[in-house]
């Protein structure tokens, strides 16, 4: 997007192996019908596999950006070209890599760190966005890395962060950005994350947003990538947004099979209701990228165990090149179906 959120640090709410709440069970009948008050009415049937990004098609279906960071990041977001050269984007098995410069010391007041920003081609209204990773970037100081979707004139057409964290959390953190007068809700069936950050997702100009902090230590950054990848899977509807997170051991059967039942899936770690979300939400882009320091892991820098590397987050992240050689998403696919 072209603003990011300027959280305030969050604490650790949990520490551990990841607990996930017990599933509600799938509703009865020949079709699988959501209430009308869980979202909008969604006939199981009706959910269509529309569009595949993976290995055999990433460089076709994402633009790559080497545009100024609209969240003031010490970064350099590299061209397609570039990033293709410099092994910054790139196929390692049936996998793709979207990673950074982790070989160059810089100058702190010079350019920022060499980095990728990726933006599906293909805008969506409403959804099942369903990503499954190997690996995301660690929980590394100075990294901010983030998977979320935004629309045209910021923040007049949304955004839903979907992964995001800073420096080194281990918690992920949903989010949603808007115009203002949208105030969220907590769905039908509830969520098991905790609430953070404005009631209003437009107030302060949508920068802070209206987020839902995961309790899960491995949901995130080095706790994710050190419990094998997972899944994450969003909905949205005219009726709000859930978001899901599966450890890969804990990934259901239904998306293992490309037939998602979300009806299966039980509490959703995120799960917004309550406002209009068809106006304030539409015509949104997929994005991918990883930036440094900027509006959030900067502005919460001496907040956190990293002041004490380097007192400054942009000397760190210049300095220390090898630190970031975690700091890649290794995706298996994206897929998006209808609802």
């Amino acid at each position: 997007m072209y603003f990011r959120a300027l959280f305030v640090s969050l604490p650790l709410l949990w520490t551990g192996v990841a607990a996930f709440p017990a599933g509600q069970g799938p509703l009865t009948g020949n079709a699988t019908i959501y209430p009308r008050d869980d979202h909008r009415s969604i006939d199981r049937r009706a959910i269509t596999l529309i569009e595949t990004y993976d290995k055999s098609n990433w460089l076709s279906k994402f633009n790559v950006l080497n545009i100024a960071d609209p969240t003031h990041g010490f970064v350099t977001y590299v061209s397609k070209a570039q990033a293709v050269a410099e092994g910054l984007l790139k196929s390692i098995g049936s996998q793709v890599y979207i990673g950074v410069d982790s070989k160059t010391v810089l100058d702190p007041n010079g350019a920022g760190r060499k980095s990728v920003r990726l933006e599906s081609k293909r805008v969506y209204n409403r959804g099942l966005i369903i990503a499954d990773f190997a690996r995301i970037p660690g929980s590394n100081c100075g990294s901010w890395p983030a998977f979320w979707m935004f629309g045209p004139n910021w923040p007049n057409s949304g955004e839903i962060d979907i992964i995001e964290g800073v420096n080194l959390n281990t918690h992920n953190e949903v989010a949603l950005h808007t115009s203002p007068g949208c105030t969220p809700t907590i769905g039908t069936g509830g969520e098991w994350g905790v609430r953070t950050g404005n009631k209003d997702c437009g107030a302060d100009g949508g920068n802070e947003g209206c987020g839902v902090l995961s309790t899960s230590a491995t949901s995130y950054g080095t706790g994710f990538n050190n419990y094998g990848g997972g899944v994450f899977a969003t909905l949205w509807t005219s009726s709000g947004f859930k978001v899901w997170y599966f450890p890969t051991r804990n990934t259901p059967a239904d998306i293992k099979a490309g037939k998602p039942d979300p009806s299966k899936w039980g509490k959703p770690a995120a799960n917004y209701a309550g406002c209009d979300f068809d106006a304030k939400f539409k015509n949104m882009k997929i994005v991918f990228d990883i930036t440094f320091c900027g509006d959030w892991a900067g502005a919460v820098w001496g907040e956190s165990a990293c002041a004490k590397k380097n007192p400054s987050c942009k000397g760190y992240v210049a300095s220390q090149p090898t630190a970031f050689a975690s700091s890649y998403w290794l995706v298996n696919y994206v897929k998006v179906f209808s609802v």
